[in-house]
This record gives structure tokens, sequence and C-alpha cells, in this order.
């Protein structure tokens, strides 16, 4: 869990637009992998989290409270910023403000609300998604902002709006509600120029995906002209699928760890990351020690 500090360092760098770069995960291990790579925050993808605590695609179809459970183990492990996918908000505006409270409960630094109907679909996949009124999303966009507690926490606002006028539109609606940071989707922005209207129109920093181009045709530099907030949300989870697809698959042929095709970390290692010295010497001092008192007084 974050202190206090580091959230407010946190808020006030993304809202300034110097851009933090996340990573993405989807339970406490890969968030703790990434913290000790350094990460500065990490992101829930709701992608990621339905398909790797449910096995299902990401078309909403986990309940608020299974999110927030996963999303609780995340921010009960690292000491970094964690900034949760939120999806719809899971109902209308009187749903988010329960959501908010209970995610903010939890732990979080930030949440992200997108402007799909729910049950939402995920745009990287999906042909066509549908979205809400742009009345109706920034009504739920300002409740979210009234029920936050700590004004540290960000509210973020996505648009899933399939042109760059109407996701600009929606964008300002959503400013003016209340959201500190706007985040667009690499199907409607399809090229820095744009990106950069869309920062200039909303007048707040945005939160960037770096998904289909945004992985190949920026760099760096140039994300930095425009997002309070840039995040990787499927490097952790691709790099695991494959690596897992590739040495289960070997050692069914093989019968054998011999010759796998992608190393594995030692039970050393893991349990030096994991934390067992940590419990080890807890229980030496709280449980050996108080066996030892025992027997000496017996």
């Amino acid at each position: 869990m974050i202190e206090d500090n580091v959230k407010r360092d946190f808020a006030a760098k993304a809202r300034a637009g110097e851009t933090q770069f996340v990573a993405g995960c989807f339970d406490a291990m890969s968030a703790m992998l990434a913290e000790k790579a350094g990460a500065p925050a990490v992101m829930t993808s709701g992608f990621a989290l339905s398909a790797t605590n449910f096995g299902f695609p990401d078309v909403e179809l986990y309940t608020m409270t299974e999110n927030l459970g996963v999303v609780r183990n995340v921010a009960n492990a690292v000491g970094i910023p964690v900034i949760a996918d939120a999806d719809t908000g899971y109902g209308n505006a009187i749903n988010v403000m329960r959501t908010v409270r209970e995610f903010e409960h939890a732990g979080v630094a930030a949440m992200i609300f997108e402007d799909q109907l729910a049950p939402k679909r995920c745009p990287a996949v999906a042909n066509q998604v549908e979205i809400l009124p742009a009345h109706e999303q920034a009504g739920k966009i300002r409740a979210a902002v009234s029920a936050r507690r700590n004004p540290d926490t960000l509210i973020i606002a996505r648009t899933d709006a399939p042109t760059v006028s109407g996701a600009i539109e929606r964008a300002k609606l959503y400013v003016e509600a209340g959201a500190d940071l706007v985040q667009p989707i690499s199907k409607t922005f399809t090229d820095l120029d744009s990106l950069k209207q869309l920062r200039e129109a909303a007048g707040v920093p945005l939160s960037l995906q770096i998904l289909g181009w945004l992985e190949k045709d920026i760099t760096a530099d140039q994300i930095r002209e425009i997002a309070g907030l840039a995040t990787y949300p499927l490097v952790g989870l691709m790099s695991a699928a494959q690596a897992m697809q590739d040495n289960y698959a070997k050692l069914m042929k093989d019968l054998d760890t011999g010759a796998l095709p992608h190393p594995v970390m030692s039970m050393g290692d893991f349990k030096d990351f994991i934390g067992f010295e940590e419990i080890e010497n807890q229980q030496e001092k709280f449980l050996l020690m108080d066996i030892r008192a025992t027997s000496a007084a017996e």
C-alpha cells in the first residue's frame, strides 16, 4: 500500500503533464515484478485481469467486486501507485459513486472510466462498440469526482468515440465534469498530430495506452509532449502467456525440464523475491521466541 506522500506526488506529476510510464499488471505477483523492475506505477488491465483470473475475454463478464478483489491484492502487495481499470463503472452514476469509494478504500491512486454502454467490449479486438450519450457519461464522471474522498485520487475519463471530432467534444465535456486526465483509444487517434489536437482541446494531459501503432510509431519523447500517464498494459500478460505456452508445450513433449525454451527463475531467487526471508524472520521473532520462553518457564 502506498504512502500518502507517494500518492500526492504521483497525482501532481500526472496533472502537470510530467509523464509517468506505467506497467500493466494482472495480479499481485505481476505487480511486484513490475515494481522490482523499476516501474513507478502499475495499472490493473481489465483485458489482462479478465484473462488471467477468470479465463474470459475482455467483455466485462466479471463483476465490480471480482475486479475489486484483484485490485485490492495488487495494492496491498506493492508500494507504488496502482491505477485501476474500472471499466464502465458497473452501472449508472450512482453505481459509479460506490465503485469509486470501494476502489479508493482498496488503495488505488487512480481509476479509469470509459464511456461505453455496459457490458463493454474491448475496442482493441471488437469491430464496433456502443457508447453512452455524452451528457450521461459526463454525469458519471461528475459523480466519480464527487465520490472520491481524497483529492489526490485521479479520475481518468476514457472515450471510445469513433471519430476524432466526437472524441474531442466528449473529452471537453468530461474535463468540465472534473476529469483529471482524458484517455483516447488508438483506433480513433491514429497519429501524433491528432493526439496533440486532443491534448490542446481538452486542456489536461492525456492518459495513453501504448498499443497498436503507438507501440512502434511514437517515441518516449513524443509521449512526454502530450501525456501525464503512458501505460504499457499488455507487456506482462503477453510475455507470461508466450513463455508459459512454450515451456508447457516443451515439457509435455519431453517430460523433462532440461531443454525448456525460456529460462525459469531458480527456487532460491523466487523465495527471495516473494519474501520468504521476511516471514522466517517474523516466525523467529514472534513464534519461536515465544515457544522458547514458555519452555524455559516450565
